[in-house]
């Protein structure tokens, strides 16, 4: 009997919200997990953040950042592991933090890819507190607070 092929989940947008988004903006699709090409990785998400950006992606007005395309994988920030590798800096088993978004499996470059240590105590850390909502929480502390001493 031979082996059953991996399959992926991913979440995609399936029409732009007007207001808050309901459950039918968004699709689960299903597909094979795709191989690894030359100098390409295959992630598996572990763990994925739900950030306030997310809802200015959905939308087509023009923003910082670019929409999700109709039918494209939502956006997010992921923390995952290397399940396969035809890359020289990474090896099955590492965890990295991408931006593999809404679903199981991505493949990558590799260059988007921060890799966390071999055993992170807390790998999730790094989309929280020492992540990017971390850091935008540290500048607005900064830039509006202005902290003083005494």
């Amino acid at each position: 009997m031979g082996q059953q092929k991996q399959r992926n989940r991913r979440w995609v947008l399936a029409s732009r919200p007007h207001g808050a988004p309901v459950p039918e903006n968004f699709r689960l699709e299903e597909d094979d997990v795709a191989t690894p090409g030359e100098g390409q990785v295959l992630l598996r998400t572990v763990y994925l953040s739900l950030d306030p950006y997310m809802r200015g992606r959905m939308s087509d007005e023009p923003s910082y950042s670019p929409p999700v395309d109709i039918g494209g994988v939502m956006v997010g920030g992921t923390v995952s592991r290397v399940v396969e590798s035809n890359h020289p800096d990474y090896q099955p088993g590492d965890w990295v933090l991408g931006y593999s978004g809404w679903q199981d499996y991505d493949i990558s470059s590799g260059d988007e890819l921060v890799k966390l240590g071999d055993h992170p105590q807390n790998p999730s850390w790094s989309l929280g507190v020492l992540g990017m909502p971390g850091f935008t929480a540290y500048m607005g502390l900064l830039d509006i607070g202005q902290p003083k001493e005494g």
